[in-house]
């Protein structure tokens, strides 16, 4: 465990600049500039060539289920090289060619390689300025899921999206696929007619009698935020620089659940600076989407099981928008700093939800979160991971989605809350809205955030130093013990209820008519281990746990069923696990279901249904889990 001062600590990392071989040692001095790290996810070498813009041309097949594409780069050949490097998996490379004249050049693939897939070597010359790559997308690209008619909301025309984050841009687009290379880019996409197409860039606001449509992406931005949409949607504004998209039978829904995301804009820049993409949208894609959102500048994927009828839930809203400071414009330079993204998105989300709906509110998130932490510690620990439970992660070797766990989001947040609780709000608000400015449109490593922490906020004090330890938060698994607690007299108010209850107290007795979803999880995650069917019954009569419109309660809800074999949520469970591909909400009911014999079989037997319906990002999860073969799924 270390204990020495960040400002020791970054006096050695620059004596182990010139060891740039482990990921868990840093680079030179003022690497956000220079780029001088290595990401072990891609087979781009930017020190030596690497892309700057992107003009693609693609025509999106749905019949075929196929995007036929011309990516044309300009490049920055830095020293002069033969070569170029780009990243691909499952793409059909059908010819190269370089410089504005389109001279062919050779190619090679390289060997193919678990998650990464196969580099793409281009020769070029020493002054060549332009690469031109023409391909083909398969069917079965990891980062495309190809809807049917009824598989979307309004069941009228086929869907699809894209989830690039985080080494699939490479499945349909061949690219530097790294959060280290940033690039701009223009687009032209062809689709069928009566569809809209929407990307990470400036978007149409209806759709066109061609079916083809042309966007702009100023902003550098790294491989993970290109992003496609193409469905029956429309668009609803909330004010000049937001609004929402989505299929017609959800627009107003979607409209009326999002009034606030001009506030929450507003709030954001009060805190950390102006927002830098222009506009602030979000589509409301179909229930396959994998995550909750995802924070494509200028266009946020959002998943619809955050449209709960009460704004509940816009928390959600508040991350995504978060990204567009932290992740978006200061991103993390390999998927091992990823923690750089997402600690500073939740913090950032939270300072968010409290400036527009009070510190109460903020105060249960961040015991939420806590509550969510302390589950990931638990599991990764008795899965034999502890080493993942810290913040740098060394992923080499493996999925970068193995990182993508409550650590970078919860840990991460907690240790920013720490810092905000030494030095004060005030003071810590000045740093990290000078980080944001002076890092903008930067990749950010881990050693690099921690040298700009002892430069412009610790600032050679060893009592700060020691008082924030960064490097127990940073490189040590658990949490130090002096880790901050966010308790709220809300929650105590529910435990007193659970007390009452349990006590006696009819369950429809209970103060429980004005609760927020936070509490009625906080309620749901409180419950003992033994309860009876009786009892379960009764909280179901009560309170309709099983018939929740909300997915964040029935998720909860779902697991005390299980763990209590309450047979009478199971065809609703089952239906939850059919309509809803959110990875959030699966992995943890397959994880109960499998732990009894019964249970895995039922569990086997709805995902034989469900499993068609999920992204990869999902299915390649659950079937893990359940140890599911590809022979057993359906044709």
């Amino acid at each position: 465990m270390f204990r020495n001062s960040v400002y020791a600590f970054a006096t050695i990392l620059l004596f182990l600049a010139s060891c740039n071989t482990s990921e868990n040692k840093s680079p030179q001095k003022n690497s956000p500039m220079k780029n001088l790290f290595h990401d072990p996810h891609s087979f781009a070498i930017p020190s030596e060539a690497v892309i700057t813009h992107l003009s693609w041309d693609a025509v999106v097949d749905f019949e075929n289920k196929s995007i036929e594409g011309i990516a044309r780069y300009t490049i920055a050949n830095k020293t002069g090289t033969d070569r170029i490097r780009f990243d691909t998996r499952d793409l059909i490379i059908q010819k190269v060619t370089i410089g504005k004249e389109e001279k062919e050049t050779s190619f090679e693939m390289g060997d193919e390689q678990e998650f990464l897939g196969q580099a793409l070597t281009v020769s070029i010359a020493p002054k060549t300025e332009f690469v031109n790559i023409y391909y083909k997308s398969k069917p079965a690209a990891a980062a495309v899921q190809w809807l049917s008619p009824q598989q979307t909301a309004d069941k009228s025309h086929p869907y699809l999206f894209t989830q690039s984050q985080a080494i699939l841009a490479r499945t349909w687009i061949p690219i530097q696929d790294s959060p280290g290379i940033r690039f701009s880019y223009d687009a032209r996409v062809k689709v069928p007619a009566g569809m809209l197409s929407l990307m990470s860039a400036s978007n149409p606001r209806e759709k066109n009698e061609t079916g083809v449509y042309r966007y702009e992406m100023k902003q550098p931005i790294p491989a993970y935020l290109m992003a496609l949409v193409i469905g029956d949607v429309v668009f609803k504004p909330i004010d000049e620089r937001t609004g929402v998209y989505a299929e017609k039978s959800r627009i107003d829904a979607a409209r009326w659940e999002f009034e606030d995301m001009d506030e929450m804009l507003r709030a954001a820049e009060e805190l950390y600076g102006p927002y830098r993409w222009d506009r602030y949208d979000v589509i409301v894609l179909p229930p396959s989407f994998p995550f909750g959102g995802m924070e494509n500048p200028r266009l946020t994927f959002a998943t619809p099981t955050i449209l709960a009828g009460d704004r509940s839930l816009t928390s959600l809203i508040a991350h995504e928008m978060a990204h567009s400071w932290s992740g978006n414009l200061v991103t993390n330079a390999t998927w091992n700093d990823f923690w750089l993204n997402e600690g500073f998105t939740t913090y950032f989300e939270k300072r968010i939800m409290e400036k527009v709906y009070g510190a109460d509110y903020a105060k249960m998130l961040w015991a939420l979160s806590y509550q969510d932490l302390q589950s990931d510690l638990k599991d990764l620990k008795e899965d034999g991971m502890w080493n993942d439970t810290k913040l740098k992660l060394n992923l080499k070797g493996r999925n970068p989605d193995d990182g993508m766990t409550n650590i970078a989001y919860d840990k991460g947040s907690l240790f920013l809350l720490h810092i905000e609780r030494i030095t004060g709000r005030e003071r810590f608000d000045r740093f990290l809205k000078n980080y944001f400015s002076d890092n903008a449109f930067k990749s950010m490593t881990t050693e690099a955030f921690l040298e700009y922490l002892n430069a412009h906020l610790i600032n050679g004090d060893s009592v700060l130093a020691a008082q924030i330890n960064a490097e127990e938060w940073i490189y040590e698994p658990g949490l130090p013990e002096d880790h901050p607690v966010v308790k709220t007299d809300r929650f105590e108010k529910v435990e007193e209820s659970i007390k009452a209850w349990l006590g006696g107290t009819p369950a429809q007795d209970l103060p429980a008519s004005k609760w927020t979803t936070h509490e009625w999880l906080h309620f749901l995650r409180k419950m003992p281990a033994n309860l009876s069917k009786e009892q379960m019954n009764e909280l179901d009569q009560a309170f309709h746990f099983s018939e929740s419109g909300n997915s964040e309660i029935l998720a909860e809800w779902f697991q005390l069923a299980i763990a209590h074999r309450y047979e009478a949520a199971y065809p609703r469970l089952k239906a939850f696990l059919i309509q809803v591909g959110r990875r959030k909400f699966l992995k943890p009911l397959y994880e109960a279901l499998a732990k009894t014999p019964e249970g895995l079989k039922m569990a086997r037997e709805i995902y034989k249904e469900a499993r068609p319906n999920y992204h990869s990002v999902s299915y390649e999860t659950i079937d893990e889990i359940l140890d599911w073969k590809p022979s057993e799924s359906p044709n």
